[in-house]
């Protein structure tokens, strides 16, 4: 095992940072246990930093989780694979894909590891798919004291249901097994449309394809629907990559514009209604995954998704009359619902609206302008995305919540993994 000291962290946005007095890699559960039981607490485990809340901010120890990597196992009539937590889901597409498997569903970005995306309930879209982990069917875990547990979804179901989504603080994940589906090829599109019909037709925009999303461009009056479906057709033409360019005209025009927003939006909105159709066909990861290089700060909330539409027009709104300085565009998908305790998709079709925010500029003012109106729909928090709800708040959106601290405390009784950032989103 490797011990780093006095040494800074800081995910990937920049926007939280810590000093931890170490950051231990353990090789393996042996060393892990030692480290849970006799490292300075508070005890955090960090992924790949992708996270926007202080998850994994400790003044005690960081724990590197990267020895716990790659394809343990695989079973090929089953479609199922026991997979280190530490693998990064970038390298895991690959491993899976080699082995004739894919996910049924992924995020745009792949940065993140299994662990991490479990511990805050990442997912795609598509209202007939999960979140990563509704694909679970065991998990092995180091707990607080040090000594390994493992829990399958045949014999101890609410088990699964109540550590899917753990946030680190149930214990350290070390290895799970995903039930996955044959690797599969999809046919990505993706055109432009006008907000007002957007809007008109959420509902079966959303609900006429395996898997479809919105990016909501603002000030522009329009948005970019993209759309997945299963197909057997060879793999074509894949168009290169131009969300970043982009950005940064988006950001151009909001600077140079900033006191003509009619021209911004006249601008914008011609340039979108010109963009050729989207149609290509690869293998699931690569229709999935896009690059992400611009750094930003991000909130996304979970609605019902009956209040999806009426939600976003209202943000729209509000975002248009008070926060010119705003670029990036708005994020909007479909999460089908499920059992797992924290999983903020619990017992209801969700809506997922995300906005984002520079990373260099400050996002305060536009993301308290902004909470309100989720949290005024029954919006529960992306885990892994800034909020400011506290135990008391996730208590009353989450009908399991007492339930899972219960859980939590009898895995942890000593506490060794609860940061002060913790202590206040978990205990009421």
């Amino acid at each position: 095992m490797t011990r780093a000291t006095a040494t800074t962290w800081s995910n990937w946005a920049g926007n939280v940072r810590a000093n931890p007095r170490q950051i231990a890699r353990p090789a393996d559960e042996g060393e892990l246990g030692d480290v849970i039981r006799g490292g300075d607490r508070p005890i955090r485990m960090i992924g790949s930093g992708h996270s926007f809340t202080p998850l994994v901010a400790s003044e005690g120890t960081i724990v590197d989780l990267g020895g716990f990597s790659g394809l343990r196992a695989h079973d090929t009539e089953r479609m199922t694979a026991t997979i280190g937590a530490g693998t990064p889901l970038g390298q895991l597409t690959q491993l899976l894909h080699a082995v004739g498997q894919g996910l049924p569903n992924m995020g745009d970005i792949d940065r993140q590891t299994v662990g991490g995306a479990l511990g805050t309930a990442t997912h795609g879209s598509g209202l007939g798919l999960g979140a990563y982990h509704t694909q679970l069917l065991t998990v092995r875990l180091v707990d607080g004291r040090g000594e390994i547990r493992e829990f399958s979804a045949d014999a101890q179901p609410e088990m699964i249901q109540a550590v899917g989504v753990n946030l680190g603080a149930f214990g350290a994940l070390t290895e799970v097994t995903f039930q996955n589906m044959p690797s599969y090829r999809l046919r990505r599109r993706r055109h432009a449309l006008a907000v007002a019909d957007m809007l008109e037709n959420f509902d079966s925009l959303m609900r006429s394809h395996r898997s479809a999303e919105f990016f909501v461009i603002p000030f522009s009056s329009h948005a970019l629907h993209l759309s997945y479906d299963m197909t057997e057709a060879p793999v074509s033409a894949h168009p290169p990559e131009q969300d970043e360019d982009g950005l940064k005209t988006l950001k151009m025009l909001r600077t140079t514009l900033k006191r003509l927003p009619w021209l911004r939006r006249k601008l914008i909105g011609s340039a979108l209604a010109k963009i050729k159709p989207e149609d290509f066909v690869d293998v699931w990861f690569g229709a999935y995954v896009s690059e992400r290089r611009t750094r930003f700060n991000e909130m996304e909330y979970h609605l019902p998704f009956e209040v999806g539409a009426k939600a976003l027009r209202e943000i729209l709104s509000m975002m248009e009359r008070d926060f010119p300085e705003v670029y990036f565009p708005l994020e909007v998908r479909s999460v089908m619902a499920d059992e797992t305790w924290l999983s903020p998709f619990y017992k209801r079709a969700t809506c997922s609206i995300a906005v984002h925010h520079d990373a260099a500029e400050d996002p305060t003012a536009f993301f308290n302008a902004v909470e309100p109106i989720f949290r005024k729909y029954d919006g529960r928090p992306h885990w892994g995305k800034m909020h400011s709800l506290t135990a008391r708040d996730f208590a009353a959106l989450y009908p399991r919540f007492k339930d899972a601290m219960e859980l939590r405390r009898e895995i942890d009784p000593d506490g060794r993994f609860i940061s002060p950032y913790l202590a206040r989103i978990l205990d009421v």
